[in-house]
């Protein structure tokens, strides 16, 4: 047997990860960038001394940060490492229990959206010698079940290390998903308490510096020409740029093959940012929330190339975007399960190798003068469009109301330097910001729409700032979302970390509102007001919210705001402090940005007494029988 040396299985993870890189294009760096951590009685004397140990032995080797809920912890790894193309991440550690399951909504939007975080949760007692324990699950049919197996379909991979003997495999495995540009997402190990705690002799080489290579998976050449003969084919072709764009580096090799083609680009959630607002070729948004542009013209395609998309019904407004009964598909993606949607023609590779691979075989081909007039024309009506509800000719304040959400975006947009990060997650504002933000930077734009997790927005929004520190980062978010987790507000005062928080008050939920209207459902269920004595329902006086005062309590400068010069006045002051500012202004949420002339699938009642349910499931109908199913083989 070869050296060893004795540490617990907490010391030995802590170890263990603090020694992991990754290397991609010849770049290496280290995997983890620290370990987020709440303790509990689960882990407060195992991965917490664990933890301890390290920071007094070498503060740089795993930095511990203490978030403030565990789902939050979350959200704001999966921000980091989207942020840095999920080349590097962190480890969230819990508690057992309730501080366990908090990380189950996180490891679902982890996974969902393919970024890797590594949670740790603390588990039951192994030898079972105190059972049962506090906060442990008693299943009569089932002794070795505990609440961490609800992480199970929510990860990409799942372990629980019984004894330290399992540890160097699990943690190995862990690694190899965490690196993996296709199965990657949340990988989740649980630690029995009693087995955190326990010493064992493990081999040094455990520990030894391990680089795990992340892989440009390159295209087969019958795949390319099959590819390349379809685009040659094609008279209206549009490219769908996805996620996949940004995880690669491919956005220079998107404008290079744009610009080369002609092909004009509509873009995800995801993919936003893949070619700047101003490209010859970026039409923007495409899909539910997307530009009427790029809905136009999706509209029209004959054949619609996706690259690093999976396709989300809000990208393909329900399967209802693509309406040329003769479109094909070409599907370039890392990923099996999405290089086959819509019966594309498959080229199974890293979208950056494809393009440069695939732009030679189109040498000589370009779209016709008539077709590039036609997009260019309908992106400037866009255009002015969107000018004209960032400043509108009226101001809704001047009219004696209150701003609007889209002046909101767009002082933002106007006022933040190009190299800054808006982020954003649920609510009616990731839609308005989809079709009405002008990026500038490829990394100027982070919508979390894969999960679309309510209360994602501050913790993401200090997740992206502690991963890029020279931009400023503005979080926008409205008062439903802060009101479920505005928690890591404290986080971002105890690390001396600057985040910029629009905190838009419009008294509900104005996403959930809308569509409630035009699905016939009146708003109901969606404002925040007082029970009526009168009436029995939520029909009474709006509830006396004061979500500045809230904010102020975390310890952060709060700015009020009212009219547009407020507001401007505002950004420009958080724009010049170091420390972190929260912006607050109410808005009109009967106002809506404008329509993308696009549809979502949301089923309406098929029978009902309303009036108003009535007529939606008229216009439902309609729109469902415009759904396509793809099936036609592209090859």
């Amino acid at each position: 047997m070869g050296e060893t040396t004795r540490l617990t299985v907490a010391q030995a993870t802590v170890r263990f990860l603090a020694a992991q890189y990754v290397e991609r294009d010849g770049e290496e760096q280290k995997l983890f960038a620290g370990c987020f951590g709440i303790f509990g009685h689960g882990n407060v004397a195992g991965l917490g001394q664990a933890l301890l140990q390290a920071e007094l032995q070498d503060p740089d080797a795993l930095p511990y940060v203490l978030g403030r809920n565990e789902q939050a912890m979350v959200h704001s790894a999966v921000a980091y490492a989207r942020m840095k193309d999920r080349l590097q991440t962190w480890a969230v550690s819990s508690s057992v229990g309730p501080g366990a399951t908090n990380m189950v909504t996180g490891a679902a939007l982890a996974t969902i959206n393919r970024v890797p975080v590594l949670l740790l949760p603390a588990d039951t007692f192994a030898d079972r010698s105190a059972s049962p324990l506090l906060q442990e699950l008693e299943l009569p049919g089932a002794g070795d079940v505990t609440v961490n197996d609800a992480f199970r379909p929510v990860s990409k991979y799942f372990d629980r290390v019984w004894r330290p003997e399992q540890l160097p495999a699990a943690l190995l495995s862990a690694m190899r998903v965490l690196t993996d540009p296709v199965e990657t997402g949340a990988v989740t190990v649980c630690f029995p308490q009693d087995v955190q705690a326990q010493a064992h002799d493990w081999p040094v080489e455990l520990f030894a510096k391990r680089v795990w290579h992340v892989a440009r998976p390159v295209p087969e050449k019958a795949a390319l020409e099959r590819a390349a003969s379809l685009i040659r084919s094609a008279e209206r072709p549009l490219i769908v740029a996805g996620g996949g764009v940004h995880y690669s580096g491919a956005t220079a090799a998107l404008a290079a093959f744009a610009e080369a083609t002609g092909i004009p680009v509509g873009q995800s959630q995801a993919g936003k940012g893949t070619l700047v607002f101003d490209h010859p070729q970026c039409l923007g948004a495409i899909g539910s929330t997307g530009t009427t542009a790029a809905n136009a013209i999706a509209r029209e395609a004959d054949v619609v190339i996706g690259i690093g998309t999976r396709y989300s019904d809000f990208t393909t407004a329900s399967r209802t975007a693509f309406q040329n009964p003769d479109v094909r598909f070409v599907n370039v993606n890392v990923a099996p399960i999405d290089v086959v949607k819509h019966s594309g023609a498959p080229v199974l590779a890293d979208a950056r190798e494809a393009l440069e691979a695939l732009l030679p075989l189109l040498d000589g081909y370009s779209v016709a003068a008539e077709y590039r007039t036609r997009y260019v024309e309908l992106d400037r009506i866009w255009t002015e469009t969107v000018r004209s509800v960032y400043e509108p000719e009226i101001p809704a304040n001047g009219a004696g109301g209150l701003l609007t959400q889209n002046e909101v975006i767009g002082m933002v947009n106007e006022l933040s330097d190009p190299r800054d990060v808006v982020v954003c997650a649920a609510g009616s504002m990731p839609g308005d910001l989809h079709k009405l933000w002008q990026t500038r930077d490829a990394k100027g734009y982070h919508v979390e729409y894969g999960y679309s997790c309510m209360g994602y927005e501050v913790a993401g929004g200090l997740g992206v700032r502690m991963a890029c520190p020279d931009r400023d980062v503005f979080v926008m978010v409205g008062d439903g979302s802060y009101l479920m987790m505005a928690t890591e507000l404290a986080t971002a005062v105890q690390e001396g970390i600057k985040i910029i928080t629009v905190l838009v008050q419009n008294h509900g939920f104005a996403s959930i509102g809308s569509l409630s209207e035009s699905l016939g459902s009146q708003r109901f269920g969606t404002r925040y007001r007082y029970r009526s004595a009168e009436t029995g329902r939520l029909d009474g006086d709006l509830l006396p919210l004061d979500l500045a005062a809230n904010a102020e309590s975390f310890g952060i400068r709060v700015i009020r705001t009212t009219t547009p010069s407020d507001f401007a006045e505002a950004i420009a002051d958080a724009k010049k402090a170091t420390d972190s500012t929260v912006i607050y202004v109410e808005t009109d949420p009967l106002i809506g940005a404008p329509d993308s002339e696009s549809w979502w699938d949301v089923p309406v009642s098929a029978v009902s007494e309303l009036e108003s349910t009535q007529s939606a499931r008229k216009v439902y109908d309609e729109h469902k029988a415009t759904q396509k199913s793809f099936l036609r083989p592209s090859s």
